[in-house]
């Protein structure tokens, strides 16, 4: 008889980030000395009638609102059949950004790998099992963090001295005054004169420049000093293939887009559109691990390479098992606050700053599924509300 869901639970808890608070608009997490943010994230387990249990922790409010569609549909189903159950949802879906097949998704291939006895990247096909990490910075603050060009830099040092390859400036955006600009292409020199020679650079400043302008000074600025890639640059919020084909036309530096496109379709057309040198692919944002990896195939089948979104154990299988893709992204890195890793990992996996070897490299977790162990009393002694239950 064949393996069957009996039950998929859902809690949402809270776990907080001390030093850090959020920017004048109260979006981009920023440095700000005593104050403590209390970050959510989602518990998802999937249960059978076998006791194998699919388990991930992360996403957001949207997606957790999604899965009260597509939970129902999966209790008395294999979870073993991944692709049909994703072709499923995705049609259910349809008129949502399918933020919620993200977490589902994870869980079920987390769920494969324990019934397999096998690591998620072996069932993709392993292509390695130490992946190149670079360090991503907070956004820009003005409270003795990195509040200045030359913090940056200093900054950028730090992480190539404990081993990292590449440093991925977030800037403190555009804002309404030409100066907000200046700083942001003078930490661009800094950085660029300090480290590199010996690092790949990127900027990313999150959709935050105002005009197409803006984000085209700032280009000419990263061509400067030979950065690595351009991501996200201004307010279109990364979504119009016409404005950075534009971009990508007078510019040297690679553009890097799509984390903001949902679906394989969307970031299929940016590819065959010219609008961006490197894609974007996220499994919690892009219908799990196994819409992340078609997001890879594809841009295989362009040529072109994939950088995963954001640190994480699916991220790390994601990347383990596709060749197109250059780095981790350590995110978010800073000298004075911690990570943003939520304190639910029980064994030695971990994503803050120390976990990069001397190499600049992170291993990839070999236990079952996604091999990780969650600390579920941390979970439940965190909760926020109700458990969510589907039987």
């Amino acid at each position: 008889m064949a393996l069957t869901i009996t039950k998929i639970e859902s809690r949402e808890f809270e776990y907080p980030l001390e030093d850090v608070g959020t920017d004048e608009h109260g979006f981009n997490l920023v440095y700000d000395p005593g104050e403590t943010t209390h970050r959510k994230l989602f518990g998802l387990r999937i249960h059978t009638d076998e006791g194998i249990t699919g388990e991930y922790v992360g996403g957001n409010s949207p997606g957790a609102a999604q899965i009260n569609i597509i939970a129902p549909y999966l209790v008395g189903k294999n979870p073993l059949e991944r692709e049909k159950h994703w072709s499923e949802i995705k049609r259910a879906l349809r008129k949502y950004d399918r933020m919620g097949m993200g977490p589902i998704d994870i869980a079920l291939w987390d769920l494969a790998g324990k019934y397999y006895d096998a690591p998620i990247h072996e069932l993709l096909g392993t292509y390695r099992d130490r992946i190149p990490a670079y360090a991503s910075t907070y956004h820009g603050d003005d409270a003795g963090g990195l509040d200045s060009p030359a913090a940056f830099a200093d900054f950028a040092e730090e992480c190539r001295d404990a081993g990292f390859d590449g440093f991925k400036i977030h800037g403190w955006g555009g804002g309404d005054d030409s100066r907000d600009l200046r700083r942001e292409i003078e930490a661009v020199h800094a950085v660029g004169d300090r480290a590199g020679s010996e690092m790949d650079l990127m900027h990313d400043p999150a959709c935050e420049l105002e005009t197409f302008a803006d984000a085209l000074k700032l280009g000419r600025a990263l061509d400067e000093e030979g950065f690595f890639w351009y991501e996200d640059p201004f307010r279109d919020a990364g979504i119009s293939q016409h404005a950075h084909r534009k971009l990508r036309e007078k510019l040297d530096t690679s553009i890097l887009q799509t984390e903001h496109v949902r679906g394989l379709e969307m970031k299929s057309d940016f590819a065959a559109a010219d609008a961006t040198d490197f894609l974007r692919a996220d499994p919690e944002y892009d219908a799990g691990i196994t819409g992340a990896m078609k997001v890879a195939r594809m841009a295989e089948a362009f040529g072109l390479d994939v950088e995963f979104h954001a640190p994480g154990p699916a991220q790390r299988h994601c990347i383990a098992a596709t060749r197109n893709t250059n780095y981790y992204e350590l995110a978010l890195v800073h000298p004075e606050c911690q990570n943003t890793q939520p304190p639910v990992y029980e064994g030695g996996y971990s994503d803050m700053m120390d976990a990069v070897d001397a190499d600049g490299t992170v291993p990839v977790p070999d236990g079952p599924g996604l091999g990780v162990e969650y600390d579920w009393d941390y979970i439940e002694d965190n909760a926020t509300g109700s458990l969510h239950v589907y039987e």
